[in-house]
């Protein structure tokens, strides 16, 4: 196997001409670069992002044009739920590479697609990511537990094609998957689940979990319940976590809980738990530093704004998350306001190496510990129609 990853190759962007910043920006190869310099290439990029948009999209150029200059980027805010219900592309459907899912548990799912360009120049952001953390280990052999959905023919949810998607950054010994394809469903397999974990720890191949927290918990709360006894998986195991605990708000425990927990019955040393954020809507990947917080990569700029009026908000409160981004020229979500609510710190009350802000996700708005994000987000949106 060739050492280089092949995530790592140079794309190009559709027009070279149009979009030269674009390309300069998703070609940077420090993930977590920060100064001057970088936030007067990302203010370019995204001048030339709206320009791409706004010629190729009539959706997007009516909001564009009523959106005052004041504005950071001049970018409109989109609601991650307008892509539930629209599809909207700026690009013909003959360059359609891709067509993902969002992963929610009930109601309508988001609909995006992907030009080459795009879904190429994402999964190189997580490769890089990777590989500064010394996560793409291609001479070494790993057993994957994934917490996602088994393939299917019909299945194009974005969880499951970014979870099979990271398996490429370690050769496979042996792959094993917790929601178990029964022909038409996927049904959580716990039995499955420990029965790898167990065979997985008499190898001397390191482990990769990745995927939902929530049927990790479940998992480790049903060894309990049967009396097992703490594994010790092989020394360089991994856990990536991510896509939340959709459909399971009402079980949730901490993030610290949940990593001492598996620190305690799987034996993967803090440092090696991670967890993530992302979506369909805007593939940008946050992951974890070693102290347990989601900086914002190089790629990307993130505010916090108010529930009340949409204005930015200062570090350290919360409101409605909005991640933009100049790397998508498939569909104009270049700049999303999420259902989640967040807040925001600057790099260097983290603690870590790393100078760029980040933000901590405290849930989603006007969501319960007894009720769905899911149907929660629904709820909401419909109140602000």
């Amino acid at each position: 196997m060739s050492p280089v990853n092949p995530h790592l190759a140079p794309v190009a962007v559709p027009d070279p001409a149009l979009l030269p910043h674009v390309q300069q920006l998703c070609d940077l190869t420090d993930p977590y670069a920060f100064g001057p310099a970088q936030d007067e290439l990302f203010a370019a990029a995204m001048a030339e992002t709206n320009a791409w948009h706004t010629e190729r999209s009539p959706f997007f150029r009516s909001l564009y044009e009523a959106t005052p200059p004041a504005e950071p980027y001049r970018t409109p805010l989109v609601h991650a739920n307008f892509f539930k219900r629209h599809e909207v592309l700026s690009i013909p459907r003959k360059d359609v590479e891709l067509h993902l899912t969002s992963s929610g548990t009930t109601g309508q799912k988001s609909q995006m697609f992907f030009d080459h360009w795009t879904i190429r120049s994402a999964q190189r952001m997580v490769a890089r990511i990777f590989e500064r953390n010394g996560w793409i280990t291609p001479d070494q052999e790993v057993n994957y537990l994934l917490y996602s959905y088994e393939p299917a023919p019909s299945l194009n949810l974005g969880t499951a094609f970014t979870d099979n998607y990271l398996c490429d950054f370690a050769p496979a010994r042996s792959v094993a998957y917790a929601l178990r394809n029964t022909g038409g469903e996927h049904e959580f397999d716990p039995f499955g689940c420990i029965a790898a974990l167990r065979r997985f720890e008499q190898e001397d191949a390191p482990v990769r979990i990745l995927g939902f927290p929530a049927f990790l918990f479940f998992t480790l709360e049903r060894m309990r319940a049967m009396g097992l006894p703490p594994l010790r998986l092989p020394e360089g195991s991994l856990v990536v976590l991510g896509g939340g605990w959709k459909g399971h708000a009402d079980r949730r425990i901490g993030k610290e809980e949940l990593y001492s927990r598996v620190t305690e019955q799987l034996g993967i040393p803090g440092e090696r738990i991670r967890d993530t954020f992302g979506s369909v809507e805007h593939c940008i990947p946050y992951i974890e530093c070693d102290h347990h917080r989601l900086h914002a990569p190089v790629w990307s700029r993130v505010t916090i704004r108010s529930t009340r009026t949409l204005e930015p908000l200062p570090y350290g409160e919360r409101g409605y998350l909005h991640l933009v981004s100049p790397y998508i020229t498939s569909v104009p979500a270049q700049s999303v306001v999420m259902g989640d609510l967040a807040s925001l710190q600057p790099g260097d009350a983290c603690g870590c190496e790393l100078q760029t802000p980040w933000f901590t996700v405290h849930g989603r708005a006007g969501v319960s510990r007894n009720r769905s994000c899911a149907v929660a987000a629904a709820e909401l949106m419909k109140g602000m129609a």
